[in-house]
This record gives structure tokens, C-alpha cells and sequence, in this order.
């Protein structure tokens, strides 16, 4: 049973590795955005606060992510969560790791899909070419221009995580630019050598 860290900025593979990880190791990924859509319509009283902030339009506070993922910790299920989405500031870091320390868990690693700014326009330029080509929807955000204010935010709030981590001891950086299957196996490699 592994608890990792999926890093990278967006359109890094990460919810592609995610993914993976759930179909060949039998994990479980925590995505906040899904965790806070399921909570607003279960009609817990976690959900019932979820739900009165997104209807207000306001941003969903630490403190009930943090409450969301406790209960899915304290459910249990698969080999281990992924943590996708989350965390993504230093205070949120803290938070999931004293919520970890409090649940008897621990992180195992941090793994960073370490990718080029340039390169990662050019994927998400090529990924909305190929779904117009298909006759499907492209993505809202897959445009240079929003896709550049995404990255910024990501380097302003997330990005010092990677240090973080590093002085931790649990940052492992793995190529996010290899083709899918070369990512799989160095995340692999990574897992079977933390779980030894």
C-alpha cells in the first residue's frame, strides 16, 4: 500500500498516471474537483457545507478539503491513495501532513512530472488540434493563452512544493515528456523501490 503525490503543472500527464495507477495497482485517486462535486450532492453535512460555498461562487476553504479527505482516508479501500490536486500550497502540504500523521498513515512519495513550459504549449496546442480534428469539444483551457495563466498560477502557489518535498526526502523527479508508458514505468520504479 503506497500514499503518493502526483506533481506537475497542468497538461503534465498526471490524471493520465493517475489513471494507470488505479487500473494496474488497484489505488485510489483523490481529485479534489471530484471529491467536492460527489460531496455536494451526498447530503452529508460535509456535502451541505460544499454545497452552500460553491453556491456562492467562493473557493472551498483548506479546512473542508482537508475534512473531505479524512473521510476518504478513514474508509480505506484500494493500495493506496493518490493525492491529484492536492496539495497545492505549502499550508496545504502542513495539513495533509499532520492529516496523515493523525490517520496512522504516511506519504511514501512525491513524484514530479518534471516537463518544459514549451513543449507542454505544444502538447496542449496538439491535443486541441487532434479533438477538433475528431469532430469533438476542445477543452476551454486548452488555448496558449489561458493554458500560459494556468502555468503561472502553478508556479506562483504549487511550485514550492517541489522544494518542500526535496528537503523532505520524498521528491522523486520522473521525465513527464517520455511517451505515456515510458512515464508509467519510471513511476513504477519508483513505487517497488519506496515499498521495498
Amino acid at each position: 500500500m503506497a500514499n503518493i503525490i502526483l506533481l506537475g503543472p497542468p497538461g503534465a500527464g498526471k490524471g493520465t498516471q493517475a489513471g494507470k495507477l488505479v487500473a494496474e495497482r488497484g489505488m485510489v485517486q483523490l481529485s479534489t474537483g471530484d471529491m467536492l462535486r460527489e460531496a455536494k450532492t451526498s447530503g452529508t453535512e460535509m456535502g451541505k457545507r460544499v454545497a452552500e460555498v460553491m453556491d456562492r461562487g467562493e473557493l472551498v476553504t483548506d479546512e473542508i478539503v482537508i475534512g473531505l479527505i479524512e473521510e476518504k482516508l478513514k474508509a480505506g479501500g484500494g493500495n493506496g491513495f493518490i493525492f491529484d490536486g492536492f496539495p497545492r500550497t505549502l499550508a496545504q502540504a502542513d495539513a495533509l501532513g499532520a492529516l496523515l500523521a493523525k490517520t496512522g498513515q504516511k506519504l511514501d512519495a512525491v513524484i514530479q512530472l518534471a516537463v518544459d513550459d514549451e513543449a507542454l504549449i505544444s502538447r496542449i496546442v496538439g491535443r486541441a488540434d487532434e479533438a477538433r480534428a475528431a469532430g469533438k469539444p476542445v477543452r476551454p483551457d486548452d488555448n496558449p493563452e489561458v493554458f500560459a495563466d494556468r502555468l503561472r498560477a502553478y508556479y506562483k502557489s504549487t511550485a514550492p512544493l517541489i522544494g518542500y518535498y526535496y528537503h523532505a526526502g520524498d521528491l522523486f523527479v520522473v521525465d513527464g515528456l517520455a511517451p505515456i508508458e515510458d512515464v508509467a514505468r519510471q513511476i513504477d520504479a519508483v513505487l517497488t523501490q519506496q515499498l521495498q
